[in-house]
């Protein structure tokens, strides 16, 4: 099945590594029409979902030109903004999702160096 990897990956806590083995994970990407940074900031969601998420995932691409009522529903500011509904406590990360060590610290699939 495609995104599904038993091999855990390195620096990845026994809790992260079980929250990402069994979670289902609810992604919604807030965008502003096709611009490159919501372009990429999808792909990179993309691709680390597949690396990460063992194909457990539903991402939900929101654009925000289309459906502006929710970015105030859902309390978004910047875009594109990454909100990670499931599994819970919500999690937000604002950016193209370039800076691949941000954005699984902030997803909780890795911890902050240092801890």
């Amino acid at each position: 099945m495609p995104g599904v990897n038993d091999e855990r990956p390195e620096n990845m806590t026994d809790e992260a590594t079980d929250q990402a083995g069994d979670a289902e994970w609810e992604l919604r990407l807030y965008v502003a029409g096709q611009t490159t940074k919501s372009i990429t900031a999808l792909a990179n969601l993309k691709k680390l979902a597949e690396e990460h998420m063992h194909g457990k995932y539903h991402i939900e691409v929101i654009d925000l030109m289309q459906e502006p009522q929710r970015a105030r529903t859902n309390e978004v500011i910047a875009i594109p903004t990454l909100v990670r509904k499931l599994p819970e406590p919500i999690r937000k990360i604002i950016g193209d999702l370039s800076d691949k060590e941000r954005v699984l610290v902030g997803l909780e699939l890795k911890e902050r160096a240092g801890k």
